[in-house]
């Protein structure tokens, strides 16, 4: 029977290896295409991939198995879950792959892009740049068709010309960046915010005027400091919490 086959990763040794590992899966899990196998790998196949030990592996999986994505049945294998639910809570540990899983797993429609000028709020992020491409996207639970969440990208219109449109429908804006792009990602800074639902969120998220929601701005960094990607998002408060660790090593 063929197997899934996730995506490498490159392992930060100052982070715990279970956590980058099992983020790194659950972003290449909720990314699938339909008509992938719902097998994974064994452990061991799994350690050899990630470069870990099984006992690192095994740890990995069970974060997952928590989660509901993934069932593992004795003499059987470890299987996906294709039907679960995919609004958990976001973990965030310092992990580019934490952020990628975050963004991933839910039905994407793009509803607008194109080229605008800088916006106010943005223009000490795109220093001597006059326009910025911006794509806006809304996202749904797979299985309930529930809005969850709205977002914009606004990014360097010098990268404009290599973004795909069907690939942001697949995955999110960091992962076509990093992985399809190519541009090496150093950083990305999160802040998240309580606030009331304006108009159009209210709209898109289908929630009451004034409602609570989350409104997160990611901002995403090249290897020379420059930022590349504003990302900003509004969840829907019923359905998002964030929990963010550091690791004080």
């Amino acid at each position: 029977m063929t197997s899934f086959a996730p995506d490498s990763i490159v392992l930060n040794r100052k982070l715990p290896l279970w956590y980058q590992v099992s983020q790194s899966l659950r972003a290449s899990i909720l990314g699938r295409s339909p008509d992938d196998p719902l097998r994974l790998p064994t452990e061991e196949q799994l350690a050899g991939h990630y470069g870990v030990s099984v006992l690192t592996m095994r740890q990995a999986l069970k974060e997952l198995e928590d989660e509901g994505l993934i069932t593992r049945h004795r003499r059987r294998g470890t299987f996906i879950e294709p039907a679960a639910l995919r609004g958990a809570p976001v973990r965030l540990l310092g992990s580019v792959d934490a952020i990628v899983a975050q963004q991933s797993g839910m039905t994407t429609e793009l509803l607008d892009h194109g080229t605008v000028p800088v916006p106010g709020a943005l223009a000490e992020h795109f220093p001597g740049a006059g326009t910025v491409a911006t794509y806006h996207r809304l996202r749904c639970d797979e299985k309930t068709g529930e809005p969850t969440n709205h977002a914009r990208n606004y990014i360097r219109a010098d990268l404009a010309d290599r973004v795909d449109l069907a690939d942001l429908v697949r995955w999110p804006m960091t992962k076509v960046l990093r992985d399809v792009v190519g541009v090496r990602i150093s950083r990305i800074t999160d802040t998240v915010e309580a606030r009331l639902a304006d108009p159009e969120t209210a709209r898109l998220l289908q929630v009451p005027l004034l409602s609570p929601i989350l409104h997160y701005t990611g901002i995403t960094y090249d290897e020379d400091g420059r930022p590349l990607d504003v990302a900003v998002i509004h969840y829907r408060g019923d359905r998002f919490s964030f929990t963010v660790t550091l690791d004080a090593h």
